[in-house]
């Protein structure tokens, strides 16, 4: 029996956008253009869903084939309203191919796509339809790249401050020894004083012992917290690291789901800031993670896509900071912006609210399928 929600079509769109400016100064292998991933489900009424995936190192076709043969088989002809159920099939479906990887981010497109109907059906914006605990979260300005050089950075900061945001992101690690890194963040606190918070982001660029040997002395510094010291898999470090250190430690935007955050929640202590990826298990998996780490007195600052976690992060408890990364507001019709306090509000659209500028989904368009049953 069909309905309404019936899930009759799935439609990909690949795109291929230039940087809005110069490519990002990170340090690390960037595409020389915005990989972005589109995912549409229509259903027997006509409602239709969006989602999209930025997975940043390439993987579209890849991506657009997983789909095909191991994520529509299992979507189509399902009641929309379904979202657990059908979470729980590609997850059980895909485990031995799966479990972490390519099909968990395919199956996050379908899981984001899935609430934006039911959000659209029931005429309200997703954090209402999630109980709406805020409608205000504060935002972190994100692309202070280590690129940019010392003066570079500082620039880029006080680009956001001026904007009204009342917290940077800078980089370390990688391309610079620590001792350097560490002259960087005194430089950064001494141009933006004491009423402006830094975070830091080592993106895995440590071992604990280095983590541990910098942090010593950039504890002096205050800055809010240390970010992914070591790599994801280095549970024990994350320990040590948090143990020597009086700045807090926080991570979790590399690792894929509840199952791989477990262990912190065993030594919840150790981070207390979690900072899951939506592409890693869509809106429904983030929102258990934010469930899970509320007892623990964890709070979720989400990885990336303030656009789509503004919703998420307006309908918990626990919420932090949304990461403002500014290259992707050139995408929509209508971006959602910092205010001038450094503020970030859902938007009051049904679902999530997002639509692609025309154009962009036109003109940058490198393939796509229509799946139907």
């Amino acid at each position: 029996m069909t309905t309404a929600t019936t899930i009759t079509e799935l439609r990909t769109t690949l795109l291929e956008v230039p940087w809005h400016g110069k490519p990002p100064a990170a340090g690390l292998k960037i595409e020389t253009k915005r990989d972005i991933f589109v995912l549409e489900i229509e259903t027997q009424g006509g409602l239709i869903g969006m989602s999209y995936l930025m997975p940043l190192r390439g993987g579209l076709h890849t991506l657009d084939a997983c789909v095909a043969e191991l994520i529509a088989p299992h979507v189509i002809g399902r009641d929309a309203t379904e979202v657990e159920a059908i979470w729980q099939t590609l997850y059980k479906s895909n485990f031995w191919l799966g479990r972490m990887g390519v099909t968990v981010f395919a199956q996050s497109a379908v899981d984001m796509a899935l609430w934006d109907i039911i959000g659209k059906r029931a005429s309200l914006p997703l954090f209402r339809l999630w109980g709406a605990a805020r409608t205000e979260i504060p935002a972190y300005g994100s692309g202070v790249f280590r690129g940019l050089g010392r003066d570079g950075m500082i620039a880029r900061a006080k680009e956001f401050t001026a904007q009204g945001l009342k917290a940077i992101k800078m980089q370390v690690a990688h391309i610079r020894p620590w001792r350097e890194d560490v002259e960087n963040v005194k430089a950064m606190r001494e141009a933006m004083g004491g009423g402006i918070e830094i975070m830091i982001d080592v993106n895995m660029g440590w071992d604990a012992d280095t983590a541990i040997q910098a942090g010593h002395r950039i504890d002096e510094f205050d800055p809010y917290w240390l970010e992914e010291p070591v790599i994801a898999e280095d549970f024990s470090g994350y320990r040590r690291i948090a143990a020597a250190l009086k700045t807090r430690i926080v991570g979790g935007e590399s690792h894929f789901g509840r199952n791989d955050l477990r262990p912190f929640f065993e030594a919840p202590h150790s981070v207390p800031i979690l900072q899951p990826d939506p592409m890693r298990g869509g809106y429904s998996e983030l929102r258990k993670i934010a469930a899970a780490a509320e007892p623990w007195g964890i709070r979720i600052a989400p990885h990336l896509f303030h656009e789509t976690m503004v919703h998420v992060m307006a309908s918990i408890p626990n919420a932090n900071y949304l990461e403002y990364m500014t290259w992707n507001d050139d995408l929509w019709i209508e971006p959602v912006l910092p205010s001038k306090t450094g503020m970030m509000s859902p938007p009051e659209r049904p679902g999530h609210g997002l639509a692609f500028r025309p154009e962009i989904l036109k003109d940058c368009r490198i393939g796509g399928q229509r799946l139907k049953g």
